[in-house]
């Protein structure tokens, strides 16, 4: 899912302004947040340490639905924060735990994801959970301009939160489901979806909907941070 290209219809003048200049986008696949950005892939090098394989600065550091597979986060931050020229910009996007995970980790829709995320909990059902707030607090010099959560087209009474054991019955909803979809109008659908996740998790974000379930962290780079 090109998650980059489904985010920049909705963005703003914080949005906009966050990715002027010079930029790279770590993590972005076919999907480049700007024509013109680096791209950073798994082909350039291990995302986990990026600043090993990119020696200078950028006026944004752009990473959409990266993170969430890195094996630390917390050190992966602070490490794309380094590629950060003052008065530049990170603008990351994760999942949010409640919304994509539902109550479930390891992810029941992404196998690869090593690390959940909410805005701010005391407490979270995840084993491997991070309060976004206190990823961009820890960014010294950080200003934060931007922290949401993006559910744009999610609906709550969808979500199937806590395991569900897909049965024969439930995976034969789903297939039905998933032929009828992009065919019939989603409103005549709907009982089927209730139907669907009362047994079956579903991943909205992957619908023709094409629903979001993120949280979006920009910080602003101030001039204390300057490289010694």
């Amino acid at each position: 899912m090109n998650e980059s290209t489904k985010s920049k219809p909705f963005w703003g003048p914080v949005e906009k302004e966050a990715t002027r200049g010079k930029g790279i986008d770590i993590g972005c696949g076919p999907d480049p947040v700007t024509p013109d950005a680096r791209r950073f892939d798994k082909e350039d090098g291990d995302a986990n340490r990026a600043s090993e394989y990119v020696k200078e600065q950028f006026d944004f550091v752009y990473s959409s639905h990266c993170l969430e597979h890195m094996h630390d986060p917390k050190a992966a931050i602070q490490d794309w924060w380094k590629l950060v020229k003052t008065g530049g910009y990170l603008f990351v996007l994760v999942p949010d735990e409640d919304l994509y995970e539902q109550g479930v980790f390891p992810s029941r829709f992404n196998d690869d994801h090593k690390a959940t995320f909410t805005i701010s909990k005391a407490k979270s059902w995840s084993p491997l959970s991070h309060n976004v707030l206190e990823l961009g607090q820890s960014l010294a010099g950080g200003e934060i301009v931007s922290l949401q959560l993006q559910d744009r087209n999610y609906d709550r009474s969808l979500m199937s939160f806590g395991k569900a054991e897909p049965g024969l019955f439930s995976r034969l909803l789903a297939r039905l489901y998933c032929l009828l979809r992009g065919r019939v109008a989603e409103s005549k659908l709907k009982a089927l979806r209730r139907a669907v996740v009362t047994y079956y998790p579903l991943d909205q974000t992957s619908d023709p909907g094409r629903a979001q379930a993120q949280i979006q962290l920009i910080v602003k780079k101030g001039s204390e941070t300057l490289p010694k």
